[in-house]
């Protein structure tokens, strides 16, 4: 079926106009512009701001000019990550929807309904002329996936509604009303090298592929394989039938999502190159029957490769190892609150060569403030004790959870006199910008919403259809009824 026959249509036809145009983070000026002519072409006040947020304003309806003001906000950009097959560029190409049976995807890549799915949303009631509304103010900020730097810099002076309708969730039939806090750490490993190979020595590439990667926050529980930690291990086993030194490390592209795959270069002598390729296989083995109801499709590989680079000092490359082997990763702490939730996490996302140093990135998330600073405090004296040196960027506050909450009870009533059953209350380890907002806009009363997503932040991202449908109903609904 032709994604522009999915119901609602107006909501498929702005996903897949903007589906169209490329948005990774820090790259949204494309899709800013779109929306700012949007704006222009249903003759609504807009703001575009330096960093490409947007802002448009619908005043009310005709005898809705006394409702509380509502603000619809999610953001523009996307995680940006494709399966190994696929070639295309997504800084500069739009993506290749696909529609299957209640599925919407997208070929080799990420389909960003994350958040893509609640700019349509709030298009297509911005378009709506038979919708009966107050007030309404859409927010739409940049660079959400990298740190929440649209929230943490946009001007609300000119919004007045108190009631924030975040369209950022991913499951249907709940409400989040509080979210974890975090950051986002980089942590610089200097290097040096020698200046070439030595006359036996080899270069070897070290592979781990196939994990299903996932959501650092939503998908932190999951227990998923994380591949640079996992090759940190293969790394281990592979020292204790031969010296090495290495040449490159490579693994993940994002701080807040689960690596799929890394890659090593190292250097050995000739002669032990077939005892690596042994304990390379006996490692893959061992992690492929641990992870084979999480990530079925892991395995190692192993090969003679031509060098990116000299190999690590014998030094630095021991050093490495014992800094990759030190740092933690995962959850920390579970909620002592909530039951199945998770507290305190972090994810070792990125961890990439560059001639002269290895960047690593990390995403630390907590909903406890003192749990979060101990944790980066952790991270920083196993670092800095390495000759590290960590920066911590983009970091936001927890969302409180605000009781007695008059939204969130009107929600509550709308969605069980829709769909005959109670709507969750819950709270999640992922951020979202209602804290950031939050506390921008005094007195604001926030909750999350949205349809079912599976699988975000990876190529197999995939949006239910029939999902999308009901909670566009929805949405529209308590905006007819608030």
């Amino acid at each position: 079926m032709d994604v522009l026959n999915l119901e609602p249509k107006e909501v498929f036809r702005y996903f897949k106009e903007m589906s169209d145009i490329p948005r990774p983070s820090y790259k949204e000026k494309a899709i800013s512009d779109y929306l700012v002519a949007f704006a222009k072409e249903h003759q609504l006040e807009y703001y575009q701001d330096k960093l490409f947020n947007v802002i448009m304003i619908k005043e009310a309806s005709v005898g809705y000019e006394d409702k509380p003001a509502i603000i619809l906000q999610g953001h523009m950009d996307m995680v940006c990550e494709t399966a190994p097959d696929c070639t295309k560029d997504m800084d500069k190409e739009g993506l290749d929807l696909e529609v299957e049976g209640d599925f919407l995807s997208a070929k080799g890549t990420t389909l960003g309904a994350d958040d893509g799915i609640a700019v349509a949303y709030a298009l297509a009631l911005l378009s709506d002329e038979t919708l009966k509304h107050p007030r309404l103010e859409f927010v739409c900020t940049v660079s959400e996936e990298v740190g929440m730097d649209g929230a943490r810099e946009i001007d609300c002076s000119m919004l007045k509604g108190k009631l924030l309708l975040n369209m950022d969730n991913e499951k249907e039939g709940q409400v989040l009303a509080s979210c974890a806090g975090g950051g986002t750490a980089r942590i610089t490993f200097p290097v040096s090298r020698e200046k070439s190979l030595s006359g036996d020595e080899v270069a070897v590439e070290i592979s781990l592929l196939g994990g299903r990667g996932g959501h650092s926050g939503d998908e932190i529980d999951k227990g998923r394989g994380n591949a640079s930690i996992l090759m940190g291990r293969i790394l281990r086993h592979v020292a204790t039938v031969s010296d090495f030194k290495l040449i490159s490390v490579t693994g993940g592209s994002k701080d807040n999502a689960i690596p799929r795959e890394a890659r090593v270069q190292i250097a050995l002598s000739k002669a032990n190159v077939e005892a690596v390729k042994k304990a390379v296989a006996t490692s893959s083995e061992e992690i492929a029957l641990e992870f084979a109801k999480t990530d079925s499709g892991l395995h190692a590989t192993c090969e003679e490769t031509e060098a990116k680079f000299a190999p690590f000092t014998k030094e630095v490359s021991d050093q490495y190892m014992l800094l990759l082997a030190s740092l933690p990763n995962g959850i920390r702490r579970m909620s002592r609150d909530i039951e199945g939730l998770v507290e305190t996490s972090l994810n070792l996302g990125i961890n990439n060569t560059e001639e002269d140093k290895v960047v690593i990135g990390y995403s630390v998330r907590s909903s406890v403030g003192s749990s979060y600073t101990a944790l980066v405090e952790k991270l920083k004296f196993i670092c800095e004790g390495m000759g590290c040196k960590v920066e911590m960027y983009g970091e936001y506050p927890a969302w409180e959870f605000v009781e007695g909450s008059k939204f969130r009870e009107k929600l509550q009533k709308v969605y069980k006199d829709m769909f005959g059953e109670e709507l969750k209350i819950c709270a999640i380890h992922a951020g979202v910008e209602c804290g950031l907002l939050s506390a921008k806009i005094e007195g604001l009363d926030a909750i999350s919403m949205g349809p079912n997503i599976y699988d975000i932040h990876t190529p197999d991202e995939r949006l239910s259809i029939s999902s999308a449908k009901r909670g566009y109903e929805f949405v529209r609904k308590v905006i007819e009824e608030i």
